[in-house]
């Protein structure tokens, strides 16, 4: 008679094959739903290529043309999904290469999983051809790394990698796998993460705390809400609005929480930060209750923390408990994912409308549009300003683009002007500040989006640093919107050594290329603009076109972005000119 163990064991043979350690790598990635890849083959993992060309009508591997622009497409690809981003490369540089990008997610809460090969086992610590340490390299910037000795390990190991960077607080995971074993051959059989022992990635909410949060809602009389990427990662931008609407409460973004609600929204005042509008940052020291969710207190966000909010109460919504009185100490502190936080404290929080206080706010934004709006929207010199080729974007768009933002003086531009009615829809490197990103997250975006016209808004010093992916655009038609924002400086420095270094205009002055020759060169549609006149209908073009387009927009060389918090200052000391 056939006992128990042995059906068991039976079974659990039927569910396995025999394959090689790379082979098994596909077969994890296809069981967790991937179907593209960005990458740059080399020798250490030349066997995980060879199995991916055995599965191209399964699997699409894009070859980017620098291993850190696969991990901005791969980034770009998880922004605009909420799924997890594959980059792959191999030892030595290319895995060294990867480090920005990772750095990157980390930073910003993006899921993604990197993949590098490495070299032998029997040859680890001996300086090998291309041999380097990427696991004490990246061991700062990820959520969790690990380094695979033997093919045996795959399955696991690539589950739980999946499972830690889309669980909880999102981050990016980098997975080493050494040759000997993409060859070795195993019992192969694949089961999803679902568990991790001692890894709790979404606190339970504390029912007594939003009990204090509600009170503390109900009582203000001027609250405020600044929230930030965390919406948009815990999909509680129905939730975030419905507190909004029902307590009536002013409510805020940082630069990665834009689009978490319609920018339109009468009730969304606008941006805080550095270069953010001048109410919220004013205000934010006026509030008797600040109320955070899913953001982090970052330091452009809060200037000089010795100022910052000090008359306030403040309830902090958060779903990592290292961020809870990290930077900012708070009132009471509301673990938890932002959908399911939000939605316990809906039914506990009164109605109302805080007439007197939102007026505050639109007296606020009457000083700012007479001082700064009115003349970056529509300026009445002959040069262009960057604001007013946003705002155009916007009207050729009906506020429904993807912008994909690099960093400098066009990224706070584009933060403070693009209008969005959907969300996931601003793409931009927060944290880290990564010039580069944006042409191949824009990539990334298109393709994880074919639906959405994405337009890459760029400065003419980051487009140099990546300006070879234009060569992925051309490969496989990939029908991003370009638009390089030139002003022929390294914009942003160039603004702080104006205002803080008397004018010393050291190594900001950029020599460019013909950009649009060199569009062409790939095959390209591209066109330049430096009258106004000509503006509208090319920005109207653009956004027509179906195919890949190139836009170069000369714009005033020295136009400083205001409102500007001088870097230790006070949010009340924001500057409007």
């Amino acid at each position: 008679m056939e006992t128990t163990r042995e059906k068991k064991t039976e079974q659990s043979k039927t569910n396995t094959i025999k394959i090689s350690g790379a082979e098994a790598i596909i077969h994890c990635l296809l069981a967790e739903g991937v179907d593209l890849i960005y990458g740059y083959p080399g020798g250490a993992i030349m066997p995980v290529y060879d199995e991916l060309y055995k599965f191209q009508d399964k699997l699409t591997h894009i070859l980017t043309r620098h291993e850190q622009g696969a991990t901005h497409a791969a980034q770009g690809f998880a922004r605009v999904t909420g799924k997890v981003g594959v980059a792959m490369a191999t030892s030595g540089p290319g895995a060294t290469n990867l480090v920005t990008g990772l750095a990157d997610a980390q930073i910003d809460s993006t899921p993604m999983i990197c993949i590098t090969g490495q070299v032998p086992r029997h040859l680890l610590g001996s300086d090998a051809f291309q041999e380097t340490d990427i696991i004490g390299i990246s061991t700062p910037v990820t959520k969790w790394n690990y380094q695979i000795t033997h093919a045996a390990e795959i399955p696991e190991i690539i589950a739980k990698a999946f499972y830690i960077a889309k669980s909880g607080r999102p981050g990016p995971v980098l997975i080493d796998i050494t040759k000997n074993a993409q060859f070795e051959e195993f019992d192969f059989s694949y089961k999803p993460c679902t568990r991790i022992r001692s890894y709790n990635p979404v606190p339970k909410p504390d029912v007594k705390a939003i009990d204090i949060a509600a009170s503390l809602i109900n009582a203000a009389k001027k609250p405020f809400i600044v929230y930030g990427q965390g919406v948009i990662l815990g999909q509680a931008e129905e939730q975030l609005k419905a507190l909004v609407e029902k307590a009536g409460i002013p409510a805020a973004w940082t630069i990665l929480g834009l689009s978490a609600m319609d920018t339109e929204h009468p009730l969304n005042v606008g941006m805080v930060g550095m270069h953010g509008n001048y109410g919220p940052n004013v205000l934010t020291n006026e509030c008797d209750l600040l109320i955070a969710i899913g953001m982090r207190f970052d330091d452009r966000v809060t200037g000089s923390l010795e100022t910052y909010a000090k008359q306030a109460k403040i309830i902090h919504f958060e779903i990592d408990p290292a961020e809870i009185n990290k930077n900012v100490k708070v009132d009471i502190g509301v673990l938890g994912n932002a959908k399911e936080t939000l939605e316990l404290l809906l039914p506990k929080v009164k109605e109302n409308s805080h007439e007197e206080w939102h007026n505050l706010f639109k007296e606020k934004h009457e000083i700012e549009f007479d001082t700064v709006i009115k003349n970056d929207l529509f300026p009445n010199k002959s040069g262009l300003t960057m604001g007013e080729v946003i705002e155009e974007i916007n009207l050729a768009s009906k506020n429904k683009a993807v912008i994909v933002t690099d960093v400098g003086q066009h990224q706070m531009v584009a933060c403070r002007y693009a209008k969005f009615n959907q969300t996931k829809s601003n793409i931009t490197s927060g944290g880290l500040g990564t010039m580069g990103f944006a042409l191949p997250a824009a990539i990334g975006a298109k393709m994880g989006a074919m639906d959405r016209e994405v337009v890459a808004i760029i400065g003419d010093g980051g487009y140099q640093m990546t300006i070879q992916e234009l060569g992925v655009i051309f490969q496989h038609q990939v029908p991003v919107k370009i638009v390089v924002l030139n002003n022929d400086h390294l914009g942003m420095v160039r603004q702080w050594q104006e205002l803080f270094f008397e004018k010393r205009y050291a190594s900001t002055v950029m020599v460019n290329p013909d950009f649009v020759k060199i569009a062409e060169g790939y095959h390209i549609k591209s066109k330049r603009v430096s009258e106004r006149n000509d503006l509208k209908a090319t920005i109207q073009e653009m956004m027509a076109s179906k195919e890949p387009y190139f836009l170069e927009v000369k714009v005033e060389k020295e136009d400083n972005v205001f409102p500007m918090i001088p870097s230790g200052a006070s949010v009340s000391d924001i500057r409007l000119k």
